[in-house]
């Protein structure tokens, strides 16, 4: 009796054990990694850059990037986070309405988590639809992100996009300067060039 309760306990254990070595290997974020808002005005155009983005996914492979390619999921998780007072502007005065518009104070941090995603395959890339969740203003909303991924020459995985996003749809209001004469649009796209090893 004894004997076969532990075989099931074995039994009961091999997908937990096979999942936990599956998740073994962690992808970073490389320097050269880029992530950027723009939008519109009705004075200008701006762009904001993140100058610091913290991101790390759990893969399958070492080789993360080859994994991709050849069609199999390799990513296991995805999560990528970024603190509004790391968004610049290049205008101290935009910087600051636009940290107070992203309730900033209270929320100190953007953060979008993967739930799963879609793989095509196109030529010596692959297109894919990323689902997760993402965390804006202290609402956090269920979104899909399309991607375009390729390997690079030194092993990263290499990912683009850009996400249209509504502000409002997370109880933000666009900023607004000069007592009104400046508006930004409440529409703003959020752009990521992201390299992960």
């Amino acid at each position: 009796m004894k004997r076969t309760n532990l075989t099931l306990l074995a039994f009961a254990l091999v997908p937990t054990i096979a999942a936990w070595t599956a998740a073994q290997y962690i992808a970073t974020l490389q320097p050269a990694s880029r992530l950027w808002v723009t939008g519109t005005s009705t004075v200008r155009d701006f762009s904001c850059q993140a100058k610091i983005v913290d991101a790390s996914a759990q893969t399958t492979s070492a080789e993360t990037a080859k994994e991709i390619m050849a069609g199999q999921k390799a990513v296991l998780t995805l999560d990528v986070k970024i603190r509004p007072e790391n968004l610049d502007c290049a205008n101290n005065t935009m910087n600051e309405h636009m940290r107070k518009a992203l309730k900033a104070d209270k929320n100190p941090s953007i953060e979008f988590k993967l739930a799963s995603y879609e793989m095509f395959a196109a030529g010596d890339k692959v297109t894919g639809k990323l689902n997760g969740t993402l965390k804006l203003g202290g609402v956090e909303k269920a979104i899909t992100l399309d991607a375009v991924g390729n390997a690079t020459p030194e092993g990263a995985l290499h990912v683009t996009g850009a996400y249209p996003l509504l502000m409002t749809d997370y109880g933000l209001k666009a900023p607004s300067l000069m007592m009104g004469a400046m508006k930004v649009n409440p529409k703003v796209k959020v752009n990521f060039d992201l390299l992960l090893k």
